[in-house]
């Protein structure tokens, strides 16, 4: 499956999702990685629900190395990275914001430390949902309405790849008014749950590995079936870099 990554780096992102804020329009922003790419391959699901997706950024240094390599080069954009200018972009517009996933504990010490950083912000929503949530069942439609009867502008999402972009495509058809970013372990970075890789650790493209020696029993399973689709893909890049000539610069970042 070929995505189709725009906009194209941050500062557009910001300018993008502070117009359809401020406009009252809504959007749903998905932050693609090398884990997305294998579960794509497999779940039909899965891939319905990114085509609904307004926004697509790379969150993966593969994802930016391979833009590169296919002439199309994009900027990296961390979902864990936008958490708080999105909500300073929510703020800025007037608008309030929830939370969606995790735990009730996890999700309080998020909302504490989002209106700490972000002087002014409201946050009308921390929603918890249960183990095993099924977005796209009634679990999904009790968010949803959870969601409407709250009058956030803003939703951010950490209930994990596929849940949160399926969830994220429902929601967008269902509030059409309402921004949706899946910012994966963002919320728990900032709750203090997860401990994020040192800065110095992130400028050498290595944070796959920190987190992987951290929770080795979950990652490293994962970690070796994306390094296994990688040949494929940059394949698949290089062809792309051979058929077509190099992108132009577009202020819009399509």
């Amino acid at each position: 499956m070929t995505i189709r990554i725009a906009p194209r780096d941050r500062a557009t992102l910001e300018a993008e999702v502070a117009r359809r804020l401020g406009a009252g329009a809504g959007f749903a922003l998905a932050t693609v990685n090398l884990d997305h790419m294998v579960k794509l391959r497999h779940d039909a699901g899965f891939r319905a629900a990114y085509a609904r997706h307004d926004l697509i950024v790379a969150d993966g240094n593969p994802i930016v190395w391979l833009s590169r390599l296919a002439r199309r080069p994009v900027g990296l954009v961390p979902g864990s990275d936008m958490v708080v200018p999105l909500a300073c972009a929510a703020q800025a517009a007037g608008v309030s914001v929830a939370l969606v996933g995790g735990t009730e504990t996890g999700l309080r010490g998020a909302a504490s430390r989002l209106v700490a950083e972000v002087p002014g912000l409201r946050v009308a929503a921390c929603i918890a949902p249960p183990m095993g949530f099924a977005p796209s069942g009634a679990q999904g439609a009790e968010v949803i309405a959870a969601l409407a009867r709250s009058g956030a502008g803003l939703c951010l999402l950490a209930l994990g790849a596929p849940r949160q972009e399926i969830f994220a495509a429902r929601a967008r058809e269902a509030l059409p008014h309402l921004g949706l970013a899946g910012i994966g372990a963002g919320l728990d970075f900032l709750s203090g749950a997860q401990h994020r890789a040192p800065r110095w650790v992130r400028r050498l493209a290595l944070e796959w590995l920190w987190r992987m020696l951290s929770q080795p029993r979950r990652l490293v399973p994962r970690y070796a079936r994306c390094a296994a689709i990688l040949p494929g893909l940059a394949v698949q890049a290089w062809q792309q870099r051979a058929a077509a000539p190099p992108c132009q610069d577009d202020p819009a970042g399509r």
